[in-house]
């Protein structure tokens, strides 16, 4: 039986973008500090609520315990104030259909639901009282300790995490940005006086933002802010992002897995910010690279070579400094062959001008993927809450939209050569030393370090 042949003559071909809407912003900042921005968005009765705090590590000889205690914090805040348990809490947003969830990295600490619009006045109340009133009780915390540090040794059992966290102290030392997992003997030493102590601290309005997107009433949703979080009035330490490091690459660390059936090959550089002009350039630059199935380095590796099922690269943004980051998990036989061909795209990405075609199909992949991200209530809530806690305004979407669609193919090239050569990224491979070393130290100097888990039946 014969198979019909789709004739792509039929296919339309794609439209212009369309312009990035600006969002209806209502922007006000409290008398505590707190800034709270209300996107009304009626037809989904849904909100979606957004609290950054400012989390950052008060100095890089601290970070080391200020990143365990932060990692305990972030789920010892919801054990008890002192009107409800653990148990109260939950059933009291549940009661207008919100999970509270409570997340930290080395910039912040950041409070997420979705809810009703009618729960909005209860659900902030219930915020009110962790943020006021967070008891951290002795036996629900010590409770808590156990399963940071679990998590803790199952996070530093995977490869991916392993390579991730390598390439992270190799990048920044010291700094917080380098210490990917806290370590479980200081997890284990926080008390709940040091968890109360951490939170009367930094736990602060001043400098804090809190975003609601959703079927809202911007005045009703003031109103509502002000009379549930106006006691939120502490006052203690702003702590600004430490100052980054300067990058020294330096030769490629090998972190020796034993018996590993797979290496894990992770680069990473510096970035422009979201401020820089360069940035729409390095952006499409990344995405041609390989940062979607249509890339340079996905139909290298994966489609031509077999390599990798899902080799990739992306701009990470973080307080103190945004990064170019590339990742591919290889079989251990072609390691050295892999870790060859990315080097060789990067090269040729710095060296070579892209096509028009390429550059066209990138530009729409990122305004589109952009578009469906603050699409959604969620989506935008989140996007909004990072711009904001960068120092950028909503209307900044469609400010780099525009910055987008006017790249040039001269402009990414120059771009490339600036961020992406190889010279200039830091190298981290995690694998079988015993079966990758040799292929690896001939493209260049390589370091080799242990680490203590080894595969599984090894």
């Amino acid at each position: 039986m014969s198979v019909p042949v789709l004739d792509t003559t039929l296919v339309p071909a794609l439209g212009e973008p369309r312009p990035q809407p600006v969002p209806e912003a209502h922007d006000t900042t409290l008398p505590s500090g707190l800034r709270l921005v209300v996107v009304p968005r009626p037809g989904v009765p849904l909100v979606e609520l957004r609290l950054r705090v400012p989390f950052a590590a008060a100095s890089a000889r601290a970070a080391a315990a200020h990143v365990a205690r932060s990692a305990v914090l972030a789920g010892a805040v919801l054990l008890g104030t002192a009107r409800h348990d653990q148990v109260e809490i939950a059933q009291l947003l549940q009661a207008q259909g919100a999970e509270l969830g409570v997340s930290v990295d080395p910039d912040r600490l950041t409070f997420s639901t979705t809810l009703l619009p009618s729960g909005l006045a209860p659900v902030l109340g219930v915020l009110a009282e962790l943020l006021t009133a967070a008891t951290y009780p002795a036996g629900p915390v010590e409770g808590e300790r156990a399963r940071v540090a679990e998590r803790i040794a199952i996070a530093r059992s995977q490869p991916g995490v392993i390579a991730r966290s390598a390439l992270a102290s190799r990048r920044y030392g010291l700094h917080p940005y380098g210490q990917q997992l806290p370590r479980t003997e200081l997890v284990g030493s926080v008390s709940s006086a040091a968890l109360r102590k951490l939170h009367r601290e930094r736990v602060l309005p001043a400098g804090s933002t809190l975003v609601l997107v959703g079927d809202l009433d911007p005045a009703a949703a003031l109103d509502a802010v002000g009379a549930a979080l106006g006691g939120w009035t502490a006052t203690g330490t702003d702590v600004p992002v430490l100052a980054v490091p300067q990058p020294v690459p330096g030769p490629l660390e090998l972190v020796d897995r034993p018996g590993a059936v797979q290496s894990n090959i992770r680069l990473g550089g510096p970035a422009p910010a979201r401020t820089d002009p360069e940035l729409p350039a390095v952006r499409l630059a990344a995405m041609v690279f390989g940062g979607y199935f249509s890339s340079r380095l996905v139909e290298n590796i994966r489609e031509r070579k077999g390599y990798s099922y899902s080799p990739r690269s992306a701009i990470d943004h973080l307080a103190g400094g945004a990064s170019f980051l590339v990742e591919a998990d290889v079989a251990t036989e072609v390691t050295g062959p892999a870790l060859l061909e990315t080097t060789y795209e990067l090269g040729r990405m710095a060296l070579t001008t892209v096509t028009e075609a390429e550059l066209d199909a990138a530009r729409r992949y990122v305004l589109g993927t952009t578009a469906l991200a603050t699409a959604t209530h969620a989506g935008l809530a989140s996007t909004l809450s990072a711009l904001l806690g960068a120092g950028l305004q909503p209307g900044w979407l469609a400010e780099h939209q525009r910055a987008l669609g006017a790249v040039t193919v001269e402009e990414v090239t120059q771009a490339a050569r600036r961020w992406f050569a190889p010279a200039r990224l830091t190298g981290v491979v995690v694998g079988d030393a015993g079966r990758v070393a040799d292929a690896l130290h001939v493209l260049g100097p390589v370091q080799v370090t242990a680490t203590a888990e080894p595969e599984p039946g090894a």
